[in-house]
């Protein structure tokens, strides 16, 4: 039993059950977004939130900040990370060559049922912009992107893709006042499904490519915008 009254000690399986869980929590939430970048994450507020050990969420955090979710620092403790612009953009040039693959793969091997759900996912969204549903239409957008990964059923191509921190990157950078879904966007989506549909894998890689592109060309005008802005107001003082 640890200082905090945990009794870790029931077998290894319930302690590395313990630890996977609370690392899929706090995974999923640094995913969301809902926490600030930069923001300090402390063990003892962890604890509580994930009903684990001092001991098991320290081996959480060592995890995540290997695999670049959070940074941790002498004296500056745990916090979550926070990306440069030049790092934003090889992240986000990663995931337009994943991606593109990807949808190229998915072209080729796509079961009919995949096709269909592909479909409704983009109907959802296309009803969604109709409605002025924002929150609805990045959900099916990011529906959309999963089932197409799903769809090329290449494993190596999709942990590869899993590694990437891009809802870091965008819930750093996305232009929260932009109109959304950006211009363009659903056309972009439409191509890669009718490319997927007649079963042309350069045309759906083609796709991708130009969707994520520009998507990514928007963000950094956006990011690159903002360190202008904040130099400006820098020099000023």
């Amino acid at each position: 039993m640890d200082s905090n009254g945990f009794d870790e000690t029931d077998g290894g399986r319930t302690a590395a059950t313990r630890q996977s869980q609370a690392y899929d929590g706090l995974r999923s939430l640094l995913l969301s977004g809902s926490i600030a970048p930069g923001a300090r994450l402390t063990e003892a507020d962890l604890t509580r939130m994930f009903n684990v050990s001092r001991s098991t969420m320290r081996a959480v955090l060592v995890q995540l900040a290997q695999e670049g979710y959070v940074t941790s620092e002498v004296n500056r403790g745990v916090r979550t990370r926070s990306f440069s612009v030049e790092e934003a953009a090889d992240i986000l040039e990663a995931r337009e060559t994943l991606e593109s693959a990807l949808a190229g793969k998915a072209a080729e091997r796509a079961t009919d049922e995949e096709i269909a759900e592909l479909r409704r996912t983009l109907e959802t969204m296309e009803d969604c912009k109709t409605r002025g549903d924002q929150a609805g239409y990045s959900q099916g957008n990011r529906r959309f992107h999963q089932q197409v990964k799903e769809a090329a059923h290449q494993h190596t191509l999709a942990k590869a893709y899993d590694t990437l921190l891009y809802p870091l990157v965008m819930r750093q950078y996305r232009n929260l006042s932009a109109p959304h879904p950006r211009t363009g966007s659903l056309e972009e989506h439409q191509a890669i499904l009718l490319a997927i549909v007649t079963r042309n894998p350069q045309a759906a890689a083609a796709a991708m490519r130009h969707h994520v592109a520009s998507a990514r060309q928007a963000l950094l005008l956006h990011a690159q915008r903002e360190r202008t802005d904040a130099s400006d107001d820098a020099s000023a003082r």
